[in-house]
């Protein structure tokens, strides 16, 4: 799968203005702006429009900036283009980036407690389940960590 990256700006527009963006990729980069005076708009730790065949298939980014070594990723597939690796290649894009600006650094996912999609996702592209923590929206939820030599805590 051939994906490319667009980042969104602080301003909430993507970087490529010359996107057609659908509603749904509208209201991620709304989102994404508001995200960013909260976390901060520091490269390359940004949210993300994915693009395939010129298309924007999803968002995907960072959290926040690291936090004492680790960063958390997030993506998500618009409904429409699901079930074509599209997810896959957004982690596996986001994964590359975080290496590229510290090998070093643990990146983390977070998942609904049961077996899934992102679940597999994570599983494929190498990450450990450390274990079950408290999301301030969401409730409890289970932490996936690569690389996983700080994982298993099951």
């Amino acid at each position: 799968m051939k994906l490319s990256l667009v980042p969104i700006e602080r301003s909430g527009t993507p970087a490529d203005t010359g996107l057609q963006l659908p509603d749904i990729a509208r209201q991620v980069c709304t989102a994404t702006a508001s995200l960013y005076e909260s976390a901060g708009f520091v490269p390359p730790w940004l949210g993300y429009l994915a693009l395939s065949d010129g298309q924007v298939v999803g968002t995907c980014g960072f959290k926040s900036p690291p936090v004492s070594g680790e960063v958390e990723i997030a993506y998500f597939t618009f409904p429409e283009f699901e079930g074509r690796g599209i997810a896959s290649a957004m982690a596996r894009a986001l994964m590359a980036l975080a290496v590229a600006s510290d090998s070093g650094i643990t990146v983390t996912a977070q998942t609904l407690r049961e077996a899934g999609a992102s679940t597999r996702i994570l599983e494929k592209l190498g990450f450990r389940l450390r274990g079950d923590v408290v999301h301030p929206e969401d409730g409890e939820v289970w932490e996936w960590a690569y690389p996983p030599r700080e994982a298993a805590r099951r």
